[in-house]
Parts: C-alpha cells; structure tokens; sequence
C-alpha cells in the first residue's frame, strides 16, 4: 500500500464522518469512517515506520479538527437546521368545561390519539378502544391530568 492508498483511505474516512453529522445520521457511516483512518495510520506505522507513522497521526487529526472547525465556522449548520418552533402546548383540560361521561364527536381519526369536540371545547384525546373513525360520537371514561380518554357510544 503506498502513500497515495494511505492518503485516500484517510480522506475518505474524514468524508464519511462529514457524511454521518449532514446526511446520513446514525452513526453507522460515522464508525466507518473511523475506521478508515485508524486503518490508515496503523497501516503507515506498519509500512513505514515510526517517524511516517507520527507525521500521518498528526496529519490526520490536524485535518480531520480543521474540517469540522471550518463546518461550523461556515455555518453550516445553520443552513441544515430547522428554523420552525413549535408554538402549540400540550393538551391543557378545562375541568369546568370537561366532565367524565360528556358526548361529543370525533373531529379527526383515533388512532388511538386525535381531536375530540365537546360542545364549544375542542381537545386532544385519547381512544380506550384503539381506532375510533372521524365523526363517530365520543363520550369521556375518564381525565386524568391532561390525558382525556374517550369511548364511543353505542348506538341501537
């Protein structure tokens, strides 16, 4: 294996790693890339000795630290981010307006979570029987902190 096997081995290990924190998460690719350039500097302690071995070590960390200080000196992160906040709250129930055994309709599909209208109160709820379809008459079974759990009626 020469030097240029060795150079090429190192990069791409420093492009997988890049690779793994923008495109591909997980990790997986992350080790890969580890990997090679461990494979790489262990290969050029072994092929050429100490000295070849030290410089490729340095070398390797140097560009491998540079890169992700140039990522994120470039902000390049900013440009992949989400910029979106989430502005809803979680489900906050109205125990004046909320009762256990009140009727309502499903305004979207439980399953098993969804939307439930009760009267002028719309609220998240929660479908003790698994999939309830939109539209179907709802009543409450219980409330228990902000979680609404519902049932349907059972029509005759």
């Amino acid at each position: 294996m020469g030097y240029i096997s060795l150079i090429l081995l190192i990069l791409l290990g420093i492009v997988l790693m890049i690779l793994d924190f923008l495109v591909i998460p997980g990790g997986v690719v992350a080790i890969l890339g580890v990997l090679c350039m461990v494979g790489g500097v262990v290969t050029s302690f072994v092929q050429f000795g100490t000295t070849v071995g030290i410089l490729t070590l340095v070398l390797t960390a140097v560009i491998t630290l540079g890169s992700f200080w140039l990522m994120m000196r470039t902000k390049t992160w900013r440009k992949l981010q989400l910029k979106t906040q989430i502005d809803s709250k979680m489900n906050e129930v109205d125990t004046n307006k909320l009762k256990e055994g009140m009727e309502g309709v499903a305004v979207s599909r439980l399953a098993p979570t969804g939307t439930g209208l009760f009267g002028e109160t719309e609220a998240e709820v929660v479908s003790m029987q698994g999939f309830i379809d939109e539209n179907s008459p709802i009543v409450i079974h219980k409330i228990e902190g902000n979680k609404v759990i519902v049932e349907t009626i059972h029509q005759n």
